[in-house]
């Protein structure tokens, strides 16, 4: 069955932010990955490289808060509203497909659903009520 977390959007404060929601909530990072270590890394202007591609803070039992830093040197741009998106952990590409499938469906495929570098299979959509869902199958899971 898949596990629902929310992932939030940062305009470049993203570790600030986190290591706040560390000192409240406790307990360690899962992830911590800054752009300067993904494949896009030199596409980006220097003052970005230590930005957070990626963070995951768990909370409480089976809930994780994630983020990144949405970053204007990639195109960008944060609102209120798209500052944060529902993740969606499955427990197969299949059932990644079927809800990702279920959720476009009048809706806007932001990032098809693929093979991604970290491991996992991975996609994005607005659903047609702007609701932002990121679905991830990651294949280093335990079976």
């Amino acid at each position: 069955m898949a596990t629902v977390n929310t992932y939030l959007n940062f305009t470049g404060n993203t570790e600030e932010a986190f290591n706040f929601y560390k000192s409240v909530f406790g307990g360690e990072f899962l992830a911590l990955q800054r752009f300067k270590d993904t494949p896009e890394a030199g596409k980006l202007p220097p003052e970005d490289q230590d930005k957070i591609m990626h963070v995951a803070l768990p909370i409480g039992a089976g809930n994780v808060l994630m983020a990144t830093d949405a970053l204007e040197s990639m195109g960008h741009t944060l609102t209120v509203g798209n500052n944060f998106s529902i993740s969606i952990n499955t427990d197969s590409e299949a059932e990644a497909d079927q809800l990702f499938n279920g959720l476009a469906e009048g809706g806007q495929v932001t990032v098809p659903l693929e093979k991604a570098f970290w491991n996992a299979y991975f996609g994005m959509v607005t659903d047609k009520f702007g609701i932002q869902w990121m679905v991830n199958y990651d294949y280093n899971q335990p079976n």
